[in-house]
């Protein structure tokens, strides 16, 4: 038979939560020759490829790519260039697919006009579960979802949506328009390397939706995120909001073809505006918006005094 499927999951020093999304996708009601498993380890430095040898062992369609460059979009590339299936099924390593997982990605498919399929991702907590959590959970004409933790669930029936709401943890799209609209954009980056992050499938929704595109809802096609008690921590809020900040920076500077001179907290997205209005009197949204502006500033900075970096943001394509 021929791959149809080729399931993509760049991963770096993770390899306790891969062992679960890999067994979790080798467990799907789906013809398993129809589909492949291509682990791209991003320069892991634990046991990921011993685990990924493992699970081989029962599960021939399993294949491990070694991508020494850092970040997830060199990841996720690699994987395209590699991949054997027409539709390209993109996860992270901490996720746990729904057994009719990969059953609703292919019947959705099967629509010429789609373009992009994501589906429900509902959380899988790791630890308790503080209150504040609640103020970052924003309504849409969709249904509900929590930026941050890249949780969506929009019901039970199936419908189009705009393409930034298929997030980059269940992130389905045919192989033909990922390469028509530029792939993907900088994303996940060490810590220490920030400054080169991006603004990720953002960027390549944006331009879906410009080529007119379908982007498609299916509610079959859930997965669990784990939400580990780290992420249920005020720190990894101020660390998420800081680098989203970095993102809008690098978005706002390739619009503009250069450093904004535009500073503060004019021009920030109408995202972070509705959640500042919502919640701006609360304590800890005023010091997630504080180190959002923090990220900004931080990549405005960064690019006005480093001229490569500058190129590398204007970059045509990161194929």
């Amino acid at each position: 038979m021929k791959v149809e499927i080729s399931v993509i999951i760049p991963t770096m020093n993770r390899s306790e939560y891969l062992r679960q999304a890999v067994e979790s996708i080798c467990a799907q009601s789906f013809t398993s020759d129809l589909f492949e498993i291509m682990i791209i380890d991003n320069a892991s430095t634990d046991n990921t490829r011993f685990v990924v040898e493992e699970l081989q062992t029962n599960n021939p369609h399993v294949r491990y790519i070694y991508e020494e460059k850092p970040g997830l979009h060199n990841g996720r590339h690699r994987g395209a260039q590699e991949a054997k299936g027409e539709i390209l099924v993109f996860v992270d390593d901490d996720i746990i697919a729904a057994p009719g997982w990969l059953k609703a990605i292919q019947k959705t498919f099967k629509d010429p006009d789609v373009a992009l399929v994501g589906g429900k991702i509902l959380p899988k907590w790791e630890g308790d579960v503080p209150q504040w959590i609640d103020l970052f959970k924003i309504q849409t004409d969709y249904g509900w979802t929590i930026g941050y933790l890249s949780l969506l669930d929009f019901g039970n029936i199936r419908k189009d949506v705009p393409a930034d709401f298929v997030y980059g943890c269940n992130f389905s799209i045919r192989r033909s328009v990922l390469y028509e609209c530029g792939g993907f954009h900088p994303d996940a980056m060490p810590q220490e390397l920030i400054r080169y992050r991006g603004d990720g499938e953002s960027a390549l929704s944006r331009k879906i939706t410009e080529e007119g595109y379908r982007a498609v809802y299916e509610p079959e096609a859930t997965v669990y995120h784990l939400v580990s008690s780290e992420r249920l921590s005020v720190d990894y809020f101020y660390k998420r909001a800081f680098n989203q900040g970095v993102s809008d920076s690098f978005t706002e500077i390739r619009r503009k073809g250069g450093v904004c001179e535009t500073r503060g907290t004019r021009g920030n997205g109408g995202l972070i505006n509705r959640l500042i209005r919502i919640i701006r009197e609360k304590p800890i949204q005023k010091k997630v918006r504080a180190s959002y502006f923090e990220g900004k500033e931080f990549h405005r900075k960064s690019v006005e005094a480093d001229s490569e970096l500058l190129s590398y943001v204007l970059r045509e394509t990161y194929f």
